[in-house]
């Protein structure tokens, strides 16, 4: 029972009790009249009634007031500052508000000294405790780096099949694989939900029969990737290593992931090219060797035999060179398909080419000018293939000796010039130079200096300087900046490569046997969401335009494993919801109906249990959206709005905001969906402690407290 309820149930118990003493008095009084007496006394009481009601009314309502001025300076002061006291549990930053009478006030101060002086001294354990920490942190970054970096897709799991880890290459494998705008993969989910259970559970039972160290398999993604997978068991922790995986228990296993798709497609091509080219070319050269033959063995055939007997020989070869001219073509498309990208400095490719083209070429290359600020975007190779063609045409048809690279910017590109001096040629022999197939020292490409430039993003100009009788072939090619570089080569690998994408913790067994409600709610998987919609009526016709969500697993929030998704809610907006969130009509326009967003939605929200802060009034929406769209969110839902009432019954207001200050949580992003569950997630991690110390522990025992506040009786 909070404050208010004993307010109002002491001032029903002084009522009662001045109700009951008055008749008491008059009982007591009227016993000692007689007769005449009585009947004047009772006479006057009959005429006065009105008057003796008014004033036991009068004074119930003293007594009241009375009663309230106490406990608004004697009661409430304290219960407040004892609810205060136990968010100081969860955020040591917060002090309590002065309030009450001079000498709570006092002890208000004494608890706020006594909080500053442990927050201290937590303050100083935690520095050295994050002092004596450092090395491990390092090796934690290390490995960070390491599963981030690695070019395959790395997921580890526990023996259930729960993610424990994953690295960003995984979890681009699977980006949009459970739907639109969402990634299948996620610490806490299940593997089973990317690969087939039978692939895995095929891999694990091949552990203990055969004691291999790992399996492969390969397997389709749902949007039709080709994936070849390894599956590594790890051991239970203190396994003797000399016995083998299969000589413990395992604790989970490891899969590395390895994208097979291009690879495939582009081996693929080039088999069917192959074949293509053998079964084509099989008759034509069957008739050329019979053509052959006849014109060797035959050699007193007539004129007009010979004459058709070569012209089969000519039509025979002239199809066998068109045919494999088009294989030619289409075995270099395959090859363009496959180049990496790479940034690299620019000054790094002329120091390059400048070997390159004095190793093949045998020519006196020197660098003439060069921006040492200059990032390229390019596949290195091949652009030092194109030079070096390019050198080696300038010396065997116009005996050039000497060549100066130079690197420069312009504007958003980056450009790379070939310089020679003395000779000019005619901008159709520079054509056909570009179209022509590379060959360089003995080393031959289907390749162009076309294909080559075109697959690197840029474009090749031949132009002449008139004045310093001198030209270059200019090679334009993407450049980046030199900021993004740095981060792209080793800031990322620290910052935005360092996963929060692992959780050893869910290594641990947990009370999977025992019934939702019975179960711990730190155990728990929670999506905490939020809706944005076009007003506050459910029932009348408003209509969900954003869903926000995130995850907490192992009461950890898991910001990047996020969703929202606008809505298109196929009505009008109205302009008074528009200043609240800020989601404008043209922002809507082209965003999916609830219908497609709703499964996607309930995908993301599966085997957890749901959050949100006046939880009654967003699941109302998506009720009311069952009978047409067939979704139902039948998951278990907590209110942070009525865990608030749980946890402090005698604040004043409930809403989001003051709950988030209460506990010490920044508000960040609201009215955004996104911004919203974060900000409630963060909230219902600071209540968890709190629920805990109040002996709310399971998820049962917090939706049993729930109901039973005031709060719960809100409708929509």
């Amino acid at each position: 029972m909070n404050s208010r309820m004993k307010l109002v149930a002491a001032v029903v118990i002084a009522c009662a009790c001045l109700v009951a003493v008055l008749a008491a008095s008059l009982t007591v009084l009227g016993s000692g009249l007689e007769g005449q007496e009585r009947a004047v006394i009772e006479a006057i009481l009959e005429r006065r009634l009105g008057v003796v009601v008014l004033v036991v009314m009068f004074a119930c309502v003293f007594l009241f007031l009375i009663l309230r001025a106490v406990h608004e300076f004697l009661v409430l002061p304290p219960a407040r500052a004892a609810e205060e006291a136990g968010a100081m549990l969860t955020q040591p930053a917060t002090r309590l508000n002065l309030q009450g009478s001079a000498e709570l006030q006092a002890l208000i101060g004494a608890v706020n000294r006594l909080a500053g002086q442990h927050q201290a001294r937590d303050e100083e354990i935690e520095a050295r405790i994050r002092a004596a920490n450092a090395a491990a942190e390092a090796d934690r970054n290390r490995f960070a780096v390491l599963m981030a970096e690695l070019a395959q897709g790395v997921i580890v799991c526990n023996m259930d099949g729960r993610v424990l880890l994953y690295n960003r290459r995984a979890r681009a494998l699977f980006a949009g694989e459970a739907g639109q705008g969402m990634a299948a993969l996620g610490l806490g989910r299940s593997i089973y939900g990317i690969f087939d259970r039978h692939l895995i559970a095929y891999a694990l039972e091949n552990f203990d029969a055969r004691r291999n160290t790992h399996r492969h398999f390969v397997a389709v993604t749902a949007s039709g990737r080709l994936l070849r997978v390894l599956v590594a068991p790890i051991p239970e922790a203190g396994a003797a290593a000399a016995d083998g995986p299969a000589a413990g228990g395992f604790s989970g296993y490891m899969t590395m992931i390895e994208d097979m798709t291009e690879a495939f497609d582009s081996e693929s091509k080039r088999d069917q090219l192959l074949q293509d080219l053998t079964e084509s070319s099989r008759g034509p050269v069957g008739n050329l060797r019979a053509a052959a033959e006849m014109l060797y063995d035959y050699g007193d055939m007539s004129a007009e035999e010979q004459q058709r007997f070569l012209a089969v020989v000519r039509d025979e070869a002239a199809g066998l060179a068109t045919r494999v001219e088009a294989a030619a073509r289409t075995f270099a498309a395959v090859l363009k398909a496959r180049w990496p990208l790479e940034e690299m400095l620019g000054a790094d490719l002329l120091t390059a080419a400048r070997r390159r083209i004095a190793d093949r070429c045998g020519l006196q290359v020197s660098i003439e000018d060069v921006d040492a600020g200059v990032w390229l975007k390019v596949d290195g190779f091949s652009m030092l293939q194109a030079m070096t063609y390019f050198a080696a045409r300038l010396r065997d048809e116009y005996q050039i000796r000497d060549l100066k690279l130079r690197l420069g910017r312009d504007g958003a590109m980056a450009y790379v010039d070939l310089i020679w001096s003395g000779v000019f040629m005619s901008t159709e022999t520079v054509m056909q130079w570009e179209l022509d197939a590379l060959t360089v020292a003995g080393e031959s490409s289907p390749l162009t200096v076309r294909d080559i430039v075109e697959r690197n993003g840029g474009e090749v100009w031949f132009q002449r300087d008139h004045a310093a009788y001198r030209a270059y072939f200019r090679f334009l090619l993407p450049a980046i900046s030199a900021q993004d570089a740095v981060v792209t080569a080793a800031g990322a690998a620290l910052a935005d490569s360092r996963p929060e994408f692992y959780d050893f913790d869910l290594f641990k067994s947990e009370e999977t046997d025992l019934a939702l409600d019975d179960r711990v709610l730190a155990q728990l998987a929670f999506t905490v969401f939020d809706t944005e919609t076009t007003g506050l009526e459910p029932s009348a016709g408003d209509e969900i335009i954003q869903i926000g969500a995130v995850r907490i697993v192992n009461r950890r929030l898991l910001r990047h494993e996020a969703y929202e998704q606008l809505i298109d809610p196929q009505r009008s907006l109205p302009p008074a919801s528009v200043k609240i969130h800020g989601i404008t009509a043209e922002m809507l326009a082209g965003q999916p109906p609830i219908g497609q967003v709703l499964p996607v939605f309930r995908a993301f929200v599966a085997d957890t249990v749901l959050v949100a802060h006046n939880a009654a009034f967003d699941m109302r929406f998506l009720e009311l959206k069952e009978a047409p769209t067939g979704i139902r969110f039948d998951r278990p839902v907590l209110d942070t709005f009525l865990l608030s009432a749980v946890l402090f019954p005698n604040q004043e207001t409930h809403r989001l905001e003051a709950i988030a200050e209460r506990l010490g949580v920044s508000v960040m992003g609201r009215h955004t969906a996104v911004g919203d569950a974060i900000v409630t997630a963060e909230v219902f991690l600071k209540m968890l402690p709190l629920l805990a110390d109040k002996g709310i522990r399971t998820l049962g025992q917090a939706r049993e407290a729930s109901e039973k506040t005031y709060h719960a009786r809100i409708t929509y």
